[in-house]
């Protein structure tokens, strides 16, 4: 069975030139967060908003979630009126809570149909209706929107991580070790005084302690490569090694007799 990742997104909150905020869809149907250009996102790829059926949370910045109520409004009111496609969000403990006051406060009384009928999942471990297993663990950012990454494998051996926002952490790593796909952000560059992202050196150090696993740079900085426009914070691409490839957005990844492509 072959399995796709798509980069709906790949810019940083500052939405550097030619990106849209990160967005991961796997197989077609599964979300990692909804950011704020969830929505046209969707629509650029032609793919109605009522076929997601999984949305996984990372963690509670606006740049990976302020993408729901307009989500969710779309659902309610244009392509699942009648309420048939179901919804699954899988999220920390306590992020359903913060999601329902920010729905609330974008559109007070609109939701109220539409809310009651997500399924939530804050278990730490799970499978979704076609055969992926994942798991949540945290990862090494703002403490404050609880931070986690993802690692799915699938019944036939496919097997991809999502960062989420994360600098260098172990949690991270140890599941990037026991995965062939690595879908890692790249939020700042090697001058910010932070470790609450990725910065190229760690990028360097993190493909060249994993050769065998393939990296897709997202949540980057970097304008696209294709942009025309004045740089927002930076327009020229790190030397990346062999086995990493800067995303952009549009680009996809199949998984075929072992390996992604």
């Amino acid at each position: 069975m072959a399995h796709k990742v798509k980069m709906l997104g790949t810019g940083n909150a500052f939405l550097p030139n030619g990106r849209l905020h990160s967005l991961v869809l796997i197989d077609g149907i599964h979300l990692v967060d909804a950011p704020p250009t969830a929505l046209i996102s969707l629509r650029n790829n032609g793919i109605p908003a009522n076929t997601i059926e999984t949305i996984f949370i990372t963690h509670l910045h606006g740049d990976h979630i302020f993408g729901l109520p307009f989500l969710f409004l779309e659902r309610q009111y244009i392509s699942d009126r009648e309420g048939l496609s179901p919804l699954k969000i899988v999220a920390a403990p306590g992020a359903r809570e913060r999601i329902t006051e920010l729905c609330n406060l974008a559109y007070p009384g609109s939701l109220e149909k539409f809310l009651p009928s997500i399924t939530w999942i804050e278990d730490d471990t799970g499978w979704t209706d076609d055969g992926w297993s994942w798991e949540r663990f945290r990862v090494h950012h703002d403490d404050s929107v609880d931070p986690f990454g993802y690692r799915f494998e699938s019944k036939d051996g496919a097997s991809l991580v999502h960062s989420g926002d994360s600098g260098p952490c172990d949690t991270l790593y140890d599941a990037i070790e026991r995965s062939q796909l690595g879908v890692v952000e790249m939020g700042f560059p090697e001058w910010v005084d932070s470790d609450h992202h990725h910065k190229p050196s760690d990028i360097q150090s993190l493909a060249e302690n994993n050769p065998s696993t393939k990296f897709v740079i997202t949540h980057t900085y970097i304008d696209d490569k294709n942009s025309k426009f004045p740089k927002i914070t930076e327009s020229e691409f790190p030397l990346h090694p062999d086995n990493v490839h800067h995303a952009s957005d549009g680009d996809e990844f199949y998984w075929k007799n072992g390996t992604w492509n």
